[in-house]
């Protein structure tokens, strides 16, 4: 099914002013297909460059600017997919941004090029950066068609929103999930620093993915996988800047009674989730389904931060009396607050314990008849 994602007219209308533009995502969440959209307007004069091609690193990777402008050829606009691929990519895009500003690159990546270190600092003022999730709910019905999101939900539950995944039938959809996690998932976290335990990754990750919603203990972690708190700690590092899970930090401002450096766990996809501990089963017959909504909002509502440009500090929050609040997001001084229940009937309200600390803030209650007022 072809949906159009909504950062492509702003990548688009960013084209062409010297400055290099950078995609990353997980694997398969449409990157490839994003950026080839995007080179049909410019016919012969684009070109497509797969750096998971042998050849296509070895030539890319020259700082002799001659030999590269060469290899590129007189185009107008290169796209390098999987551009970390490419050793010191960050000083070669440099060069040609430098040396050939009437040339656009758009590089992408399926881990976050801060994993290598390869773009950072030499692209400091010369790169505009983007990030491609997996579908949201507005690109999924973007004219705002509450009843067919509803209609969809359970199964967004259950697989998630990858473009390669969304509208197939339930047999289809978990034979790619299944396909995904096994020769997908890894790839780049087994490349980064010629890590080989491939069965340790796939430990932790299922202990986290087990660990949905709730706060996550790296020694509770490392003991039941057999490996030290520092270990856990690099490779849970590693997940996050590869896209595959993300993570949340506890609200706190040294108050006695609040949890202090709490961290929760959530994944970019709820498919490869639940793919992860191979389990599909409908909502009804399971006991994480609330676990599984809190982390579809939370991440619908970073894609929608991201298509609303609006920025925040994301938090959740506990007190040691274990009142919580799901989520929180800190803008303009104000601390907007989100409890997410499933069910319509579930009531919540504000802790008494944060309204007391902290009296500027909104709550919202999102279930599974109102949230599409909230993440459209």
């Amino acid at each position: 099914m072809l949906i159009n994602r909504t950062i492509q007219s702003e990548i688009q209308s960013n084209l062409f002013k010297n400055k290099v533009i950078i995609i990353y995502g997980a694997r398969r969440t449409g990157k490839t297909f994003l950026v080839k959209n995007i080179l049909k307007d410019y016919g012969d004069y684009g070109r497509y460059l797969n750096c998971d091609d042998a050849q296509v690193q070895s030539s890319v990777n020259n700082e002799n600017v001659e030999a590269l402008l060469s290899f590129l050829g007189n185009y107008k606009l290169v796209v390098l997919d999987e551009a970390q691929n490419i050793p010191r990519i960050g000083h070669i895009l440099k060069l040609l941004v430098d040396t050939k500003p009437d040339l656009q690159i758009i590089a992408t990546g399926s881990s976050s090029f801060e994993l290598a270190n390869q773009t950072g600092e030499p692209l400091v003022g010369r790169a505009r950066t983007y990030k491609l999730y997996p579908l949201s709910i507005s690109e999924i019905s973007p004219k705002q068609d509450s009843l067919t999101i509803k209609s969809k939900l359970e199964n967004l539950l259950r697989f998630g929103s990858m473009p390669c995944v969304f509208g197939k039938d339930e047999l289809e959809m978990t034979a790619e999930l299944n396909q995904i996690s096994n020769s997908y998932l890894y790839k780049d976290v087994l490349m980064f620093e010629g890590i080989k335990k491939s069965i340790l990754i796939q430990n932790i990750i299922k202990a986290l993915a087990l660990q949905l919603g709730s706060e996550v203990s790296y020694r509770e972690i490392g003991e039941l996988v057999g490996v030290n708190y520092a270990t856990v700690s690099k490779y849970i590092d590693i997940l996050i800047k590869c896209n595959i899970i993300f993570e949340l930090i506890s609200l706190s401002r040294n108050p006695r009674n609040e949890i202090k450096r709490g961290k929760k766990i959530y994944f970019y996809d709820l498919g490869i989730r639940n793919s992860v501990i191979q389990n599909y089963n409908k909502l009804d017959s399971r006991n994480d389904f609330g676990a599984l909504w809190e982390n579809f909002c939370i991440l619908e509502k970073l894609k929608k931060n991201q298509k609303d440009k609006t920025y925040s500090n994301t938090y959740f929050w506990r007190s040691s009396n274990q009142r919580e609040i799901d989520y929180i997001e800190e803008c303009g001084g104000i601390l907007h607050t989100f409890e997410f229940k499933y069910n319509p009937k579930k009531i919540a309200k504000i802790p008494n314990a944060f309204q007391i600390l902290y009296p500027n803030n909104t709550f919202n209650l999102i279930n599974s008849d109102n949230f599409w007022k909230f993440l459209f």
